[in-house]
């Protein structure tokens, strides 16, 4: 008998057997992109984790469903779009192929959907309106909140308290600090859709519960993402999915560590310091990137400097040499 799969789940901070919901089918959903700039080599780590991760499934004879979603409307688009003077859609689009071209040129294999959040309004309205009909969201001033009170295991996931949490900004009509926005009332200049509530467009967050559900069903086996992701993103999607159907939501959550520069800081484009995808391959093969990505434990963070890569390629060099002595 095969040994059995062992993932490190973050819900339950242990390392457990996978057990899948239906035998021998895995549905598995992964955050992918906010499409407003190219893809840096951050990002890169966890589309190449998760794609060695749904070629060893495979390997093992499991049926992957695999779902990664595009964010194609978000603020930052908006200000992005604004910034260039050009339509939010069609610089997201413009992201979009360009995303596309980079993993096709690291040798990735294609998720079986990629929703996108402009193609899923009416589901996001459709988990929106229920919320509201169980008394886990309201409306205020032509937005829609989550009220976080209102689901007693918020911070299960992060361990963040809700008592603790603070917001930023005071917004009018606003119940309690770590309340979250399901539906944003339309502004001026910026995109909008018709809804019971008013015009206007979906939350971040609540846009990957409606698209994960949508594609995989209300309970799933495995999400994933970066590590960043665990706070607010993932435990508000657990908040809406489970507010809404009353059901676990996802069984297994698997993070990818992030990159980190010498500085100790994650990279990020907000933080000046991404390297992007296409440049990294105009001067190394993708091999050398992959192989870059996966030579440590997916969940530890990885470091990054300008001897990561030369590093690595020394490392695939002789792995060729070694094959070729084999052969």
């Amino acid at each position: 008998m095969p040994a059995p799969i062992r993932i490190y789940n973050t819900l339950s901070r242990s390392v457990e057997d996978f057990v899948p919901q239906e035998t021998g089918k895995i549905g598995l959903y992964v955050c992918g992109m906010t499409v407003y700039d190219d893809c840096h080599v951050g990002h890169a780590r966890a589309m190449v984790v998760f794609d060695a991760f749904v070629r060893y499934l495979r390997y093992r004879d499991w049926d992957v469903k695999f779902v990664r979603n595009f964010t194609d409307i978000d603020d930052k688009i908006i200000a992005r779009a604004k910034e260039l003077g050009e339509d939010p859609a069609a610089l997201a689009q413009r992201y979009i192929d360009s995303f596309h071209e980079d993993t096709q040129n690291l040798g990735l294999i294609e998720p079986d959907s990629e929703p996108r959040v402009s193609t899923s309004i009416p589901a996001i309205q459709a988990m929106i309106g229920i919320l509201i009909e169980k008394d886990k969201a309201y409306v205020s001033e032509g937005s829609v909140w989550y009220s976080v009170p209102a689901f007693p295991s918020y911070g299960k996931l992060s361990g963040q308290k809700v008592d603790e949490l603070r917001s930023a900004d005071e917004v009018p009509g606003k119940r309690h600090p770590a309340d979250f926005a399901l539906w944003k009332a339309v502004k001026p200049g910026e995109p909008a859709w018709p809804s019971p509530w008013g015009p206007g467009r979906p939350g971040w967050h609540i846009e990957c519960s409606a698209m994960c559900c949508n594609e995989l069903g209300r309970t799933i086996d495995i999400h994933g993402g970066g590590l960043d992701l665990v706070f607010p993103h993932h435990e508000n999607e657990i908040a809406q999915s489970e507010g809404a159907h009353e059901v676990p939501y996802t069984r297994y959550w698997m993070h990818n560590g992030l990159l980190t520069m010498s500085s100790g800081q994650k990279m990020g484009k907000s933080l000046g310091n991404a390297f992007t995808v296409k440049d990294v391959l105009n001067e190394y093969p993708a091999e050398v990137l992959r192989l870059y990505y996966l030579q440590s434990c997916y969940r530890s963070a990885l470091p990054w400097s300008v001897d990561a890569l030369p590093e690595a390629l020394s490392m695939t060099c002789r792995l060729y040499e070694a094959r070729e002595v084999a052969e």
